[in-house]
């Protein structure tokens, strides 16, 4: 693995015993369609994991209260479960985002608007967090321990209620001005398309998210049809493909309920679209496929980002 990619500062289990107890961190996921807590270790293994559903119509402080039900639910297995200890907390959550989740505005969470998450955990969980968007943590951990393991140039993609991605480049996942680098769901694929909750056309996530696809077929993506199934693999692959030729990345490794749910007619719909315009040296023969760590990544990306802070303090 090259010497600068992001997951070297991931340390190994070995490294942290003590006589207390394992250490382990606790790790947070914002979704707009649920929101998870679980514990992670410096390995990279989820030894626990508790999931509610976002509830959407609640206010910003009752939702927060429902997520620090199982945050505190999570921190007492640590202990009495586990063995272990908590020593740091990450958090990966839907954007925008403020750096290091100081506040996030998940545009599928009306109710969180600027809600300064990170100080609101801190103060439940009493240990320093650390937080990024939901899709760069995803990367992070697909780079760690899944199908960009060994891979210093990729995109990490979740295709879900919303869509997000984590650029990586020369090992360095790449962060932007303000934190919110990555998100190709708001990558133009379909000019005059239709309207995203960002206020543009458009835009992938208004054309292959799963709440793009229900409103636009009637129907809930968990009910694809075929065509429905190929038209978002496409819409995808187009979006890819410009990642692909603008930052010169040979591999894409894409998760999410929808991308994983609609399998081999989404990703090999993709792959023909990304060879179709993936027509320059450097990119020609770039690959899409499936994440590797299935509906664990969310909490191990978390995880990921949790390790990633404390190791840097």
């Amino acid at each position: 693995m090259a010497e600068s990619d992001p997951t070297t500062e991931l340390v190994p289990e070995e490294a942290s015993e003590n006589p207390s107890g394992r250490e382990l961190a606790l790790a947070v996921d914002i979704g707009g369609t649920k929101m998870a807590a679980g514990l992670v270790t410096r390995k990279g293994e989820m030894v626990d994991r508790d999931i509610i559903r976002t509830d959407r119509d609640k206010n910003a402080n009752d939702l927060f209260d429902s997520l620090a039900v199982i945050v505190k639910r999570q921190l007492d297995r640590a202990g009495e479960r586990h063995g272990g200890r908590v020593v740091v907390c990450g958090i990966g959550s839907a954007g925008p985002i403020e750096p290091d989740c100081a506040s996030v505005s998940p545009l599928n969470i009306p109710a969180w608007r600027r809600f300064p998450l990170r100080e609101a955990i801190a103060g439940v969980v009493g240990v320093p967090v650390h937080g990024d968007l939901d899709a760069k943590a995803f990367a992070l951990a697909e780079g760690w321990l899944g199908a960009a393991r060994g891979h210093s140039n990729y995109l990490g993609m979740v295709v879900s209620t919303g869509v997000g991605g984590g650029v990586v480049v020369d090992g360095r996942l790449i962060d932007g001005a303000s934190g919110n680098a990555g998100h190709i769901g708001h990558v133009i694929v379909n000019p005059d398309g239709h309207r995203c909750g960002c206020g543009a056309r458009g835009c992938l996530e208004a054309e292959a998210s799963g709440s793009a696809i229900e409103a636009i077929t009637g129907r809930p993506a968990t009910e694809p049809t075929y065509e429905t199934m190929q038209r978002t693999g496409r819409m995808v692959g187009r979006a890819v493909a410009s990642m692909c030729n603008f930052f010169d990345l040979p591999l894409a490794v894409v998760g999410g309920s929808v991308a994983l749910g609609f399998g081999p007619t989404f990703f090999n719909a993709a792959q023909e679209v990304i060879d179709e315009h993936c027509r320059l040296d450097f990119s020609r023969g770039a690959r899409i496929v499936p994440a590797r760590l299935g509906d664990r990544s969310p909490i191990i990306g978390a995880g990921a980002v949790a390790w990633r802070g404390h190791n840097r303090r």
